[in-house]
């Protein structure tokens, strides 16, 4: 993670038009692939749950999807930070930032109705059917830029990768320290889950016990 810091804000060259400024690619593309992976683990998760109906898969699906969301806010903040360095706006409706906006919205419907809703089977099944529909657009949103015109970079070619190696080797430290933290938020957040669900669980138990 240090190392990938120091590449990002330290090692890693200027760029020739837009300058330090640059240096925000590393963090949003990281941010990108984790948002993606994390996206993935939800809708494999609400598969899961959809054929299982076991509360591990859920957990799965939840964790992943907060996470998701955080790293998706974090695309577009630094996006629009970005944007008006190189394209002089804060925010376009290019296609890629529009399909991004879209994932956001989604997703964060899904964490809303997962606040609000206090039944476990109908929230579990409709944050599930919820999250497989909003990863339509994960796909979408990758492709963007190759379907539609776009003001956004093609960074991944198939050509190769269109970045000097000098800021590749930045890019990628960015996406594996990325990775790593998500892997580990993701330990951390699904024991949270596990053990808020076995609270519920005991103060049920305890209001059955008095009322029975």
């Amino acid at each position: 993670m240090l190392v990938a810091l120091y590449y990002d804000f330290i090692g890693s060259p200027n760029d020739v038009q837009l300058g330090a400024s640059a240096r925000i690619l590393y963090f949003h593309i990281g941010s990108a692939a984790v948002a993606g992976i994390a996206f993935t683990v939800t809708a494999i998760a609400s598969i899961g749950y959809l054929i299982q109906r076991t509360v591990a898969w859920d957990i799965w699906a939840a964790a992943s999807a907060e996470i998701g969301t955080v790293f998706t806010t974090m695309i577009l903040v630094s996006g629009t930070i970005w944007g008006r360095v190189a394209w002089g706006a804060w925010w376009t409706w290019d296609p890629r930032l529009t399909a991004t906006l879209i994932l956001w919205v989604i997703f964060a419907g899904y964490l809303l109705l997962r606040e609000w809703s206090d039944n476990f089977e109908r929230r579990a099944t409709y944050s599930a059917i919820i999250a497989l529909i909003a990863y339509i657009d994960v796909p979408i949103d990758y492709m963007t830029i190759r379907w539609w015109r776009s003001i956004h970079p093609v960074i991944f070619t198939n050509q190769g990768i269109n970045m000097p190696v000098s800021m590749q080797i930045p890019m990628f430290l960015s996406m594996g320290a990325m990775t790593l933290v998500f892997i580990v938020w993701m330990a951390v957040r699904m024991r949270l889950m596990r053990a808020e669900l076995g609270v519920v669980d005991l103060k049920n138990a305890i209001r059955s016990h008095i009322e029975g």
